[in-house]
């Protein structure tokens, strides 16, 4: 590595020495002006100064933050994307990734547990996630949690959905840069002040937001001086209803044929194989068919099993059907301080420090029960042309509740310093180092409890995607003394991060000429990663849940709101009365107590990041307008150390070390065709580097708790290498008005190295499962074997009419179009691990349609946004391999109407009054792969969306 190291520094000192780059990297484009300059440190115009001129009308709140977005992007050379808060801690949402599902090309992808998690830019999920410019993340992960970044505490989020050389080159999709305050925002002392109510309707809680922020600077002997201090504070009390109609296994007919060893509507189980030929063994009862197969089993009526050597017709009915009752509870404490010294003109030092918190707390009580026995069979209901089963009725089913407790907890720290020096009158100088933690710590406590049930009726799609279910007597559900305590769970983890980073940029200057700007930098970044685990289970106790202590039970209430003909209440071990008592439990069952209990390292990760760039920009005329070039390379290398131990083989010890190297070019042009219409074109090279725990080669195993007679589980490839994309994007954009704006992008992504799981069962003796203990295990494991490409076109408006009459005046609208096609070939494997084949298929978690509409309203002491956001249906990811559906699960269509409002009581004091999911919507899933499956027949789970209201005050002074 040093031979790399030293010519990268030569690379990066030569350059500065010729007087090169420009915007940091710690940065990312998004510089800020200098005192008594007019220009930024990077030698563009800050945004703010091409914003207004002295005959601007200036504007405020939601129409100042949409015309911010809009110039943001108008005067970026790469192709960006923003959301700016419209006042000092407002952003029109709850968190950051629900503010950025009304940037164009950006997909939320969960909206589960009271909040929307996760989100996709043009069907991507990898986003790079930077801090002023900074990779950030969370424990051993790549990545941050942007639901764990406070809306109150930002300033703007700017999504690039192109990258030049001098931008970080991870992150497939983009990145997401958050920006927050700093006291040189402010022209002397300012004050925020933010405190709302949230409503969570499934919940019936109320919850507190608060949020504060102090600023100042000072004109001292020794320059401009500023100090920001900024907190928030949130909790969400939620709650999280789901029922699902399980997986997809064959049953005998009512009268199977002889010789196949089949009573009437009894479950065909996969029969063993043989371990050198793979060939299935016969055997009475025992199906020649495969778990886990792409399309699953076909559906025809009078498709048959090969059954001890007898052709035998089967139904495809489902394996249970079972209802989830989640209480969570989710805590985020946040602060950003930042101090600021410009001790001349030309220069500008920045000291910063965040934190951010989560806390989190759920308890699930899971209803499960098996529709699969065969006990004095009845004729079932199927759907017509099909061999699969709408609705049954099953006798003597075996059922469980589980208790389900989980804990975490993540702290996460940034300490930064930064640098900003103008070189003369045509250069500068940019250097920041910043240091990072993170700590994520996991509990996970369950206890199941079982009975076996006279009689269960299922209807498993009765209307809507939403199965219906009743026992003989419902009642028994909430008897305790009908349950046996069954198994328990104890597990806990932690997973620790660590990152030094430094970065030295620089740039020079012309303002005439051909060439207008050099830039060059070099990147350092030494990043450390570990994990711990601890697992432990044990078998039934069986006894009554009765005969536990006072306060041991849990009895719910009002399940799904009559939103679905399922139970609605049930008894099931007491989830916060388990943890709260866990040695007590943990005695009951023979397992260790908490002094007894360690964590065991799983992996250690070090790994070395080295980049440097250059870049040019140059400008020419053509047709007497400006034709903007920039063009540049980014060389990165990789060291990676990885130290992994097998917790099922006495702590055996192996190494990986994945690095990498690569040149990564980036070309970008941008004509002005008027002063009004900009076009852009873009190449760029990108990668995403594997998760760690994608490299760990050793075992994650779930025992056989379903009874298909395998277990299941995961492992890493420690050879797995990064996947790269090749980017193409050309944008033409008409800014027709100062406030309104029409944007359409057509873009390409060629992406090599796509990571898809191969499956294989393995014989893995001694590894201490008692529940569900087994064997056997379908292992999946991450590979490198598919291609694929994304492509698309995505159009934006952004409109705000200057004729309407006086209360109509601030009507505006916001929205945008985005149309996705991907493409990837899909290896298909068999339960040895060999590919026997091959499909194409489209990229998971991608919309091939998604919009969203927002119209806004500001005008005097009232703004207002009325937001609609939509996409279509998408492949989320794949079932386990263990059952005869079509391998895809897909969710339905999504829709949420969110309205958000303010009134300016005074300059300084105003009320919000904010409500998301206005309609109630669903989030559904269903099996399908390639032309099998449908939402209808194939319908998988339910889950209720909260709804929420919030009413909050706002002070600001500045």
């Amino acid at each position: 590595m040093a031979p790399k190291l030293l010519f990268l520094a030569s690379v990066s000192a030569a350059s500065l020495l010729a007087a090169s780059p420009a915007v940091a990297q710690s940065e990312a484009g998004a510089a800020v002006a200098s005192p008594g300059t007019a220009q930024a440190i990077d030698g563009s115009q800050p945004p703010a100064a091409q914003e207004q001129s002295p005959d601007d009308i200036v504007v405020t709140g939601v129409r100042a933050s949409i015309v911010g977005a809009i110039n943001r992007r108008r005067e970026s050379t790469q192709i960006v994307d923003s959301v700016v808060a419209e006042d000092v801690g407002k952003l029109p949402d709850n968190n950051v990734v629900e503010a950025l599902q009304r940037v164009t090309g950006v997909q939320v992808t969960d909206r589960g547990q009271g909040e929307a998690a996760g989100i996709q830019i043009r069907g991507l999920p990898d986003a790079l996630t930077t801090l002023n410019g900074r990779n950030i993340f969370t424990a051993a992960g790549q990545s941050f949690s942007l639901q764990d970044i406070s809306a109150n505490l930002i300033k703007r989020v700017d999504i690039f959905k192109t990258r030049a050389a001098d931008q970080i080159e991870t992150g497939l999709a983009g990145q997401v840069d958050v920006v927050t305050r700093r006291p040189f925002d402010f022209d002397g002392f300012a004050i925020s002040a933010l405190a709302r109510g949230i409503y969570d309707q499934e919940a019936d809680k109320f919850n507190p937001n608060g949020a504060l922020l102090i600023s100042d600077r000072w004109e001292t002997g020794i320059g401009d001086i500023g100090v920001l201090v900024n907190g928030s504070y949130t909790r969400s009390k939620f709650r999280t209803m789901s029922t699902t109609a399980g997986a997809f296994v064959p049953f005998a007919t009512l009268n199977p044929p002889a010789g196949s060893g089949l009573a009437g509507f009894q479950r065909i189980f996969p029969a063993a194989t043989d371990p050198l030929t793979g060939q299935f063994i016969n055997a009475p009862a025992l199906g020649n068919w495969q778990v886990g197969t792409e399309t699953g089993l076909p559906t025809a009526p009078g498709s048959t099993i090969n059954v001890n050597g007898v052709d035998t017709p089967y139904y495809l009915s489902r394996d249970a059907v079972f209802s989830s009752d989640l209480y969570g509870k989710r805590e985020r404490p946040s602060v950003n301080v930042a101090l600021q010294w410009a001790p001349n003109s030309s220069s500008v030092y920045t000291a910063e420090a965040y934190y951010a918190g989560f806390r989190n707390e759920t308890f699930n009580s899971l209803q499960f029960s098996f529709v699969d026995f065969w006990a004095n069979p009845v004729a079932p209901e199927v759907y017509d042309g099909t061999n699969i089963v709408k609705s049954r009725v099953a006798n003597s089913v075996y059922g469980f509740n589980s208790a389900d407790y989980s804990r975490s907890q993540t702290d996460s720290f940034v300490y930064a310093l930064n640098g900003k020096w103008d070189v003369g009158e045509h250069g500068g100088i940019v250097a920041d180092v910043a240091y990072q933690t993170s700590t994520n710590k996991t509990a996970f406590f369950a206890m199941r409890t079982d009975r076996v049930a006279n009689q269960i009726t299922t209807d498993f799609n009765a209307g809507g995607g939403i199965p219906s279910y009743h026992f003989d007597n419902d009642a028994l559900l909430a008897d305790p003394s009908v349950w046996n305590v069954a198994q328990l769970y104890d597990n806990s983890g932690r997973d620790k991060g660590s990152a030094i980073t430094g970065t030295l940029d620089g740039f020079y200057r012309w303002d005439t000429g051909f060439l207008r700007q050099i830039k060059a930098g070099f990147r350092f970044d030494n990043r450390r990663a570990s994990s711990e685990i601890r697992t432990a289970d044990a078998a039934a106790l069986n006894r009554p849940l009765s005969s536990l202590p006072a306060g041991a039970t849990f009895t719910n209430s009002d399940f799904f709101e009559g939103r679905g003909d399922v139970p609605t209440s049930w008894v099931s071990a007491n989830g916060y009365y388990n943890y709260a008592n866990a040695d007590q439990i943990r005695g009951l069952y023979g397992l260790k107590t908490s002094d007894q209990l360690t964590l065991t390292k799983v992996f250690d990760v070090d790994e070395t990041t080295l980049a440097a760039y250059m870049q040019a920009d140059a400008q020419v005329t053509i047709f007497g307008r400006p034709l903007n070039l920039q063009g540049g390379f980014r060389y990165v290398t990789v060291d990676t150390d990885a130290t992994f131990r097998d917790r099922f083989n006495n702590g055996a010890i192996s190494r990986a070390s994945p690095g990498s190297a690569r040149f990564l070019p980036s070309f970008t042009a941008r004509y002005d065709i008027t002063s009004a219409i900009r076009a852009r074109f873009n190449y760029g090279e990108t990668l995403r580097r594997p998760n760690f725990g994608d490299i760990n080669p050793n075992f994650n195993l779930v025992g056989d708790l379903t009874n298909v007679g395998y277990g299941s589980g995961s492992a890493g490839t420690a050879g797995l290498k990064p996947t790269t994309s090749k980017n193409y994007d050309v944008a033409l954009e008409w800014y027709f008005d100062r406030s309104s704006a029409i944007t359409v992008t057509g873009f390409r992504r060629e992406i090599d190295g796509l990571v898809v799981p191969v499956s294989q069962l393995e014989s893995i003796p001694n590894n201490g499962i008692v529940a569900g203990a087994t064997n056997n295990f379908v292992i999946s494991r991450p590979a490198n074997a598919s291609n694929g490409v994304l492509k698309g076109v995505e159009v934006g408006l952004t409109y705000f009419p200057t004729y309407l009459p006086s209360v109509l005046n601030g009507l505006g609208f916001q929205g945008s179009l985005t149309l996705l096609d991907s493409d990837q070939n899909v290896p298909i494997y068999n339960n040895s691990g060999q590919q026997v084949g091959e499909q194409r298929s489209g990229f998971f978690g991608v919309s091939d349609l998604s919009y969203n509409a927002t119209l806004a309203y500001d005008n005097g002491p009232v703004g207002a946004r009325l937001s609609y956001v939509y996409r279509n249906a998408w492949q989320a990811r794949y079932e386990a391999r263990l059952f005869a559906n079509p391998l895809g699960v897909w969710r339905r269509a999504e829709a949420s109407l969110d309205l958000q409002l303010t009134a300016r009581l005074t300059d300084r004091l105003g009320l919000t009054f904010d409500a998301v999911n206005l309609t109630r919507t669903k989030q559904q899933e269903y099996y399908r792969f390639d032309n099998v499956g449908d939402k209808d027949r194939y319908n998988l789970g339910t889950v209720l969306i909260p709804r929420t209201f919030a009413v909050g005050v706002r002070y600001s002074f500045n």
